[in-house]
């Protein structure tokens, strides 16, 4: 089917669904007189998804709303990753899609950054005492003491805009960094070393951090497994800041617990939230934040400006829209 073309801007209406982001508010500040709704629930959702011919929506998204968006001519999707969407169901329904890939490269690199430095100098287990009142003394043990980062080699699994931001920050603190990526001729410029993405696992034994801002693909999905852990050095962090199903959860749950590797940062999970009988919750020598790594003051307004954007190459008919999926 050919895209469904969007009415005139009078004619148009935006609904934003997200159960926390403030969309709407920032869109009516734009004062472009687009009439806009907005959802907190699936169930709000569905309800009015009728009405909507551009849709900026991220985890509340189903592809069964398909059949109820007649009108639906554009998803901005508000997150940078698309893997809940069905392209081909869009593509047959004329539906047009872009993603936020971008918008949060810089939050997300801070992050990834954080979560390494909290591990390195044990911000976790300083937090873990303070709940305590425990004033922890001086180490002989040298394995158990605070780490530098300078002169550590940090492999980023990912060199797209994220680990490219990421990979500047960590040279910044005297780290080698080697990057993974799918296309080696781009990109080289952002790491001290390019390898294609299917020399991961050789590489895995030199790196003493492990970070990952690839997408979730068919090629990712479990990439780092039980044979991926057990490659790393007993000393090494891993640090997902992409998509929870990109690990083995079971499997990084038993090295963390028999301390196969050192620690993890986690910023996403399989299951979101992560239920509260998850065993990662209880391993001290994890670090989790509840997928907040994109999160910032600004996320809405850089959201805003690319859907914007779309819109008018949208209204002018090109083909092309800025960060396409479908």
């Amino acid at each position: 089917m050919s895209a469904r073309r969007l009415p005139p801007r009078e004619q148009l209406t935006v609904l934003f669904a997200h159960v926390a982001y403030r969309m709407s508010e920032r869109f009516a500040l734009r004062d472009t007189g687009i009439r806009h709704v907005e959802v907190r629930s699936r169930e709000e959702l569905e309800a009015r998804i009728g009405e909507a011919h551009v849709l900026s929506v991220s985890g509340l998204w189903r592809d069964d709303l398909l059949a109820r968006a007649g009108n639906l001519a554009f998803i901005q999707s508000i997150s940078a990753g698309t893997d809940q969407y069905d392209r081909e169901a869009l593509r047959a329904a004329g539906v047009r899609l872009a993603s936020a890939q971008g918008v949060n490269a810089r939050a997300v690199a801070e992050h990834a950054m954080a979560l390494t430095l909290a591990l390195a100098r044990q911000l976790h287990v300083a937090r873990d005492n303070q709940a305590q009142r425990h004033w922890r003394g001086m180490i002989s043990d040298l394995d158990q003491r605070e780490d530098e980062l300078g002169g550590k080699t940090l492999l980023i699994v990912g060199l797209g805009r994220i680990g490219a931001h990421l990979a500047g920050l960590a040279r910044a603190f005297g780290m080698y960094v080697v990057g993974a990526k799918r296309d080696v001729t781009s990109g080289a410029e952002a790491a001290d070393e390019v390898i294609p993405q299917s020399r991961v696992m050789a590489h895995l034994p030199q790196a003493d951090v492990v970070a990952l801002t690839c997408p979730l693909t068919p090629e990712t999905e479990r990439l780092i497994d039980g044979s991926a852990l057990a490659a790393m050095k007993p000393s090494a962090f891993l640090v997902n800041v992409a998509r929870g199903r990109v690990v083995d959860e079971a499997a990084l749950v038993a090295a963390l617990k028999e301390g196969r590797i050192a620690g993890a940062g986690i910023d996403t999970t399989v299951e979101e939230p992560l239920p509260a009988a998850s065993p990662l919750w209880a391993l001290p020598n994890a670090l989790i934040t509840p997928h907040t790594a994109g999160e910032t003051r600004r996320y809405e307004d850089n959201v805003l400006d690319l859907l914007l954007e779309n819109l008018e190459r949208l209204w002018r008919g090109e083909t092309e829209i800025r960060n396409q999926v479908v």
